[in-house]
């Protein structure tokens, strides 16, 4: 009676072992569908809009605008100004590599970008400065100063 019960439970837990490996092998791939290779069509730039993170904060004179940027070439980023508004597009790569590869976790974006960014106060377009130092794009857009009182004559 006591080999039968050992019996059962050996199998309860092969079944357990059988059942967990399967569920591992669908998590991977699950996780490998969900990061297909890029195809050509992925690849035509300005596409569709991915991810790109950015600060936006004031100076006493600009604008400024930052975006970690690391792995774009200054070829593939495109800054553009409209009315109040500074356009950010771009493609960063995905370094290629003929091993197999098993994500755990994929935060990295990679592809086309596209980030749209209302400046809060009114800024001179014709004199923005763009610059990358470090993996870190900085794009200053220099404000207007309009007196903000006058007195009229009559």
């Amino acid at each position: 009676m006591k080999k039968e019960k050992n019996s059962k439970i050996k199998n309860q837990t092969d079944e357990k072992s059988d059942n967990k490996r399967e569920w591992e092998s669908e998590k991977i791939e699950e996780t490998n569908e969900k990061t297909p290779a890029p195809s050509s069509k992925e690849n035509s730039a300005f596409k569709k809009g991915g991810e790109l993170a950015v600060d936006v904060y004031g100076t006493e004179d600009h604008i400024v605008i930052q975006a970690p940027i690391g792995g774009v070439k200054r070829n593939e980023l495109e800054i553009v100004t409209e009315k109040d508004m500074v356009i950010i597009k771009g493609k960063r790569d995905r370094p290629q590599e003929k091993e197999i590869k098993v994500f755990y976790t994929q935060e990295c974006f990679y592809g086309n970008f596209r980030r749209e960014v209302v400046l809060p106060e009114e800024t001179d377009p014709s004199r923005l400065e763009a610059d990358i130092k470090d993996g870190v794009l900085t794009v200053k857009a220099p404000k207007i100063e309009r007196e903000k009182r006058r007195k009229v004559d009559i």
